[in-house]
């Protein structure tokens, strides 16, 4: 028999709860899905654990990892719960336990910040004891944390004191607001900031067009840079003869605008590509920002697609997980634009950077070392 189907009311008779019992139960929340499935055996599940006190408190957090966004918020709860019925009874947390969980940057961001901000109910020291050490934390709330620590400190110094704390902060910066902030810093102290280079956006492309989208009909329609990318082409475009040419933008955020460094041809679409030079096979992320209809391939693979108009468009509007190869990845991109006339719907443009999922660049080798390393040939 199923050992979740017992009475909730009954529970409080089965005593004392060993450690298959937790991690059945636990298995159980990781198991709800849609639609209501498995929820009877959740909440089952959650009085187990709660029965079972602090000591599960860390097998919850580690159930985070590799757990559906609709589990993990049973376990948030489970969690919660737990913790909420320890304090209230006089029982402290295990803080040590906790404390190195929140220190092992393998477990789930989310876990972590969780046990961190329970922690600091009771403890709310250990926010300077290990907040400071974060700074490159692959949990984008703590780097947060960590870079607005350093920029109070650097605010309230002078000098090339604040310089040092300035540049320190900048190390860790995933974030808009800090990065500018910084770079203002920085920029009135009379250094060099490379905001471009920071986030990891791509400045160098070619592009070719316009081809026709009228009536939006060519979002869906494959036009030979997408059947076959050879860099020496010229086809048939929408006003004439097209061919590759190159493009480039020095905007600090990576911003190509085609509508005013090209064109703003109504009802078409273009084709951008560059080469990604990887120093090795690594999993990263293709973050987009563009208020146009758009598809992205990488090495030949269509990755993701968006068709949809003028929405806005923001820095990492869209994050696309990606696997790049050792040597040169292609990437291309096809940007649509539609016929509206209004003055918010001109804006034709693209903004691309590879980053890791905390949102800190990932940069491409180096010429020099790219020389030395077999390259694929792109016709």
């Amino acid at each position: 028999m199923n050992r979740f189907t017992i009475p909730v009311a009954a529970l409080c008779l089965v005593a004392p709860v060993f450690a298959d019992d937790s991690a059945d139960a636990i298995q159980a929340l990781q198991s709800v899905g849609e639609y209501s499935k498995g929820t009877a055996d959740a909440r089952a599940a959650v009085q187990i654990l709660k029965q079972g006190g602090a000591a599960n408190l860390v097998p919850v957090l580690k159930a985070f990892n590799g757990s559906s966004l609709l589990s993990t918020n049973w376990l948030r709860s489970t969690f919660e719960a737990i913790a909420d019925a320890e304090q209230k009874s006089g029982r402290a947390l295990p803080k040590g336990d906790l404390v190195a969980f929140v220190k092992d940057t393998s477990e789930s961001p989310s876990a972590r910040r969780l046990a961190f901000e329970w922690l600091l109910k009771r403890s709310p020291q250990l926010e300077d004891e290990l907040i400071p050490g974060m700074l490159l934390d692959p949990s984008p709330d703590f780097r947060r944390d960590a870079v607005n620590r350093l920029i109070d400190q650097a605010s309230a110094a002078k000098g090339a004191a604040a310089v040092e704390l300035y540049t320190k902060a900048m190390t860790g910066a995933v974030h808009e607001d800090h990065v500018k902030k910084i770079a203002t810093a920085l920029k009135d102290a009379g250094q060099e900031v490379d905001i471009q280079r920071h986030f990891g956006f791509l400045a160098a492309w070619k592009i070719i067009g316009p081809f026709d989208n009228r009536d939006q009909k060519g979002f869906p329609v494959a036009y030979p840079p997408e059947v076959n990318l050879d860099l020496s082409g010229e086809y048939d475009g929408q006003l004439g003869k097209v061919k590759w040419e190159a493009i480039s933008t020095d905007d600090d955020y990576g911003v190509l605008d085609i509508g005013k460094q090209v064109e703003n041809y109504k009802g078409s679409l273009m084709y951008t590509t560059t080469t990604w030079q990887s120093e090795k096979d690594q999993a990263v992320e293709i973050r987009l920002g563009t208020p146009n209809a758009w598809k992205l391939w990488v090495n030949g693979e269509l990755i993701f697609e968006r068709e949809e108009y003028h929405r806005g468009t923001r820095l990492d509007q869209y994050k696309v997980p990606v696997s790049l190869t050792a040597g040169p990845n292609t990437i291309l991109v096809k940007i649509c634009q539609n016929e509206q006339e209004q003055d918010w719907a001109q804006d034709y443009k693209f903004q691309l950077r590879v980053c890791d999922r905390t949102g800190a660049a990932v940069l491409p080798v180096t010429k020099s070392a790219a020389n030395s390393t077999p390259r694929k040939e792109i016709r």
